[in-house]
């Protein structure tokens, strides 16, 4: 049987595999799966994204399903709480812009509006794709990435500049930057749908 080609940064781990297998790139549109992808992005910062594959779990059980409306009501002691946890990223600045993050997410649903919506605006409500090839590298950020950072901000989100908001664009499918000879580049175009 043949062996399946993948982009070659999922590397040798089982869990980076898996992860480049059934996720990233896959367009996601769940309001409160976007809002986790983003969290996660953030506390990446400065990391390896395996560190947080290996820790999503244990983030999931400590911040309560990465259920917004629960984290917007975090106080000192639930702070206090996640900086003591060694299963996370223990960084006072991500844990309070995590909170932060929530309480700027709840007022989407309170002016009745999609937060899955407001975010694929940015591509026009379907994937960007590009077509990489070989050894070409991926960008690092791009005019939406950035135009989609400022807008965070603006709103009250915490650790999303243009780089974080990038990869997390690539996560979550709204740009498709699996090599074209990757077996996931025409897997992930056909699972897309316009949302606009």
């Amino acid at each position: 049987m043949k062996e399946k080609t993948r982009c070659t940064w999922s590397g040798m781990d089982d869990l980076y595999i898996a992860y480049h297998d059934e996720e990233w790139g896959v367009p996601e549109y769940d309001d409160r799966a976007l809002y986790e992808k983003l969290m996660l992005d953030g506390f990446q910062a400065g990391l390896a994204w395996i560190t947080i594959l290996r820790k999503r779990d244990n983030f999931r059980k400590a911040f309560h399903g990465f259920e917004p409306r629960k984290i917007a009501r975090y106080g000192e002691k639930d702070i206090t709480r996640l900086l003591g946890d060694a299963g996370i990223i223990r960084h006072r600045g991500k844990i309070e812009g995590a909170i932060s993050s929530a309480q700027a997410y709840l007022e989407f649903a309170e002016r009745g509006e999609s937060f899955s919506d407001f975010l694929w605006g940015f591509v026009d409500g379907r994937p960007i794709v590009n077509r990489l090839t070989g050894d070409e590298r991926a960008a690092t950020e791009s005019p939406q990435s950035v135009a989609m950072s400022k807008a965070l901000k603006q709103h009250g989100f915490k650790f999303c500049g243009p780089t974080i908001v990038y990869a997390f664009m690539q996560a979550v499918g709204m740009v498709n930057d699996h090599k074209v000879e990757c077996f996931r580049h025409a897997a992930c175009i056909k699972c897309a749908r316009k949302t606009r």
